[in-house]
């Protein structure tokens, strides 16, 4: 069987076998990109979502406090920027977790099933 002629993220190509017309696996194909997207936006909210009530907060504070002349404005932009680079932490493990378990999940497809044929055989 052919392999899918997509390229991955990180340049490699990729090596699950290709299942359509188009030459590509279902991860890449086309036709199943709002089904990826879909299954994508499961993944990876259980930690943003503990954590984005506190941020919140924590901004809110931060603003009564500029507001009110209790903090200096540079402070608070250090402390906003910090909040910020937290938060782009938090997008960059959702989206790692969210690819770790899209690709177990397609590992788990391509190993043999019981009777020893393969899935897509």
């Amino acid at each position: 069987m052919a392999r899918c002629g997509a390229i991955k993220a990180n340049g490699e190509r990729c090596r699950l076998d290709a299942k359509g017309k188009q030459g590509m696996c279902w991860a890449h194909a086309p036709e199943n990109a709002a089904a990826r997207r879909k299954r994508a936006s499961r993944g990876g909210r259980a930690k943003a979502n503990q954590e984005l009530p506190s941020i919140k907060a924590r901004l809110e504070d931060l603003t009564e406090q500029v507001l009110a002349g209790d903090l200096e404005t540079g402070r608070a932009a250090v402390a906003n920027q910090l909040i910020n680079t937290r938060l782009r932490a938090i997008e960059l493990e959702r989206k790692i977790k969210e690819a770790d378990e899209l690709e177990a999940r397609i590992e788990a497809l391509e190993r043999p099933h019981q009777g020893g044929r393969q899935w897509g055989a």
